[in-house]
């Protein structure tokens, strides 16, 4: 079983992030943080004979939480559980809110990975996102991660911005490269409703799509171009290309992500956080006043109904949302959609293994389809998607939806 925890504080929120993310005061840091452990406490108690081989500390910026904070969650989360000595423990950090001690902590309690915040070396594009740093100031952020002994670093960077070409993305590429991280998160910027980029930019991602000239955005086939040539370079560097947006060198892929890859178990912690356990997905409740005040009256007199609710004095109380039953086809359905998502596809063993059904049994026609068009190819146990299938796996993808 793996853990995330999501911290949604931070300085600024970016102009085109939809996540659970805002500013706020210390008094409610504070009692957020307080309510956390109570969750984390909680459940750990629950569940401390599961393994924990992953956690992910994710937001917001959970770099911009005081240190004493973030050593206080993570003490919790050790006294509660039953953590691996070799997990990786993953902590999302933004250059701007970071500082020399905040790193020693985080040493000290066990975070081993660091996923840094770049998305670009120009500051004119920081700028046109919203974020609150410089390309100095990361470079300030790097040099003290290694200065501090963290030897897995992923470093996250954004294409298809506004105004951006193939070749303007690609410098930052090379310069990133300069740094030999880790791992690098490439991935393309989309433009999510209720942002400001959706006011800016919602008729030109139409476009985009429509694979029409565009006013801003990069067009299709720039978006293309930048795809091929990110993958390129990466390879030539000795990065493998592991998942769609994902790269890293041998032996530093991303194991908390692979357990989303792979259909593995996690519970989420905090407000928003999602989960996929025992059959079921949730998430946790949004509304960080009602999540602390619920927290604050939690103890072991609550128990846990079937349905993932809380029940206390015969009286329910809402911490979980959206809980769904994944039934087996759903759950074939996401063995295929996330496996995918792989290069290296999915295992027929594995397949056979969690459904007691041969994949060509239940997806035969689909996947002798598109191997025989060679946008599939199944090599010894693996199924996988060829370069050509990558390029349109949206519309793959869509034929592994299973008839109800």
């Amino acid at each position: 079983m793996e853990l995330y925890i999501h911290i949604p504080f931070c300085v600024k929120k970016c102009d085109y992030c939809d996540f659970l993310s805002f500013a706020a005061d210390e008094q409610t840091q504070k009692s957020y943080v307080a309510a956390l452990q109570k969750e984390l406490a909680f459940y750990g108690a629950k569940y401390k004979d599961r393994r924990i081989t992953t956690i992910f500390i994710g937001g917001g910026t959970p770099s911009w939480l005081k240190e004493d904070y973030m050593q206080a969650i993570m003490e919790t989360v050790y006294h509660y559980f039953s953590v691996e000595q070799d997990a990786e423990i993953t902590i999302e950090c933004n250059p701007g809110t970071i500082t020399e001690h905040k790193f020693e902590v985080y040493r000290r309690i066990g975070i081993n990975r660091l996923s840094i915040g770049l998305q670009s070396v120009h500051n004119e594009e920081l700028k046109i996102l919203g974020r609150i740093h410089t390309f100095e100031q990361f470079l300030k952020t790097y040099d003290m991660a290694r200065k501090h002994g963290f030897s897995n670093i992923n470093i996250d960077l954004m294409s298809s911005l506004p105004g951006q070409t193939p070749e303007i993305f690609c410098d930052s590429l090379y310069q990133v490269l300069k740094l030999k991280p880790e791992h690098i998160s490439a991935y393309s910027l989309i433009i999510e409703k209720g942002t400001p980029f959706y006011e800016l930019y919602r008729f030109d991602a139409v476009r985009q799509e429509a694979g029409m000239q565009t006013e801003s955005l990069p067009t299709e086939e720039e978006e293309y171009q930048t795809t091929k040539m990110t993958q390129h370079i990466l390879k030539e560097a000795g990065y493998h290309w592991y998942e769609v947006s994902n790269f890293a060198k041998p032996g530093y892929e991303c194991k908390h992500n692979m357990v989303y890859w792979t259909g593995g178990e996690y519970i989420g912690f905090g407000i928003g956080a999602s989960s996929y356990f025992q059959g079921k997905r949730f998430n946790n409740m949004r509304d960080i006043f009602k999540y602390i005040e619920l927290m604050e009256n939690l103890s072991d007199k609550f128990v846990e109904t079937d349905n993932m609710e809380l029940l206390y004095n015969d009286t329910t109380r809402t911490l979980r949302e959206n809980v769904t039953n994944i039934y087996i086809d759903a759950r074939m359905e996401e063995f295929m959609f996330l496996g995918l998502r792989m290069t290296c596809g999915v295992s027929r063993e594995d397949f056979k293994e969690r459904f007691n059904k041969d994949i060509y049994e239940v997806y035969g026609s689909v996947l002798n389809k598109y191997i025989g068009e060679g946008f599939m190819a199944s090599e010894g146990d693996r199924i996988y998607l060829t370069d050509a299938g990558i390029d349109v796996s949206n519309v793959i993808l869509a034929d592994f939806l299973l008839d109800s």
